[in-house]
């Protein structure tokens, strides 16, 4: 059992889905942050100043919490119960940025691939082909016998 799990691992695909993975994690916190610290900030400018983590809908504060009822990080950090849409809003956004950076790589490597696969054309030989020599000996040997 040792040994076929060796050989699993050693397989192409299974590191290269590790490799995958470690980087995509790496990539979606650069995505993260190009979403929360760029582009939102950059929608809530020209919108008029909205910033969308504090959009929330407050739907009962904690006993004895006794600061603001617009502060989202605030009430978010006591344990109220609130819908954060502003905050789905922001990763809605974020997966939309990462799916089709995701598509661009995919189909640009499917590009890089299908040149590798192309053949270049067959040269045709100069002279007769193997089956134009056996023709021509198959009606020689006739001719003889």
């Amino acid at each position: 059992m040792l040994t076929e799990f060796k050989a699993f691992i050693a397989k192409g695909n299974v590191i290269d889905l590790a490799v995958a993975v470690i980087i995509a994690g790496a990539f979606g916190t650069i995505v993260t942050s190009l979403t929360e610290d760029v582009i939102m900030p950059l929608v809530g400018w020209i919108f008029g100043g909205v910033d969308f983590s504090s959009y929330f809908i407050l739907l009962s504060t904690p006993e004895g919490y006794e600061g603001s009822t617009s502060d989202y990080a605030a009430l978010k950090e006591a344990g109220a119960a609130m819908i954060g849409y502003g905050a789905l809003v922001t990763a809605a956004i974020n997966f939309v940025i990462l799916a089709f950076i995701i598509f661009l790589l995919v189909r640009y490597a499917n590009r890089v691939m299908a040149e590798f696969e192309k053949k270049p054309p067959e040269e045709k030989p100069t002279g007769p082909t193997e089956l134009d020599l056996l023709k021509e000996i198959r009606d020689e040997l006739k001719k003889r016998g």
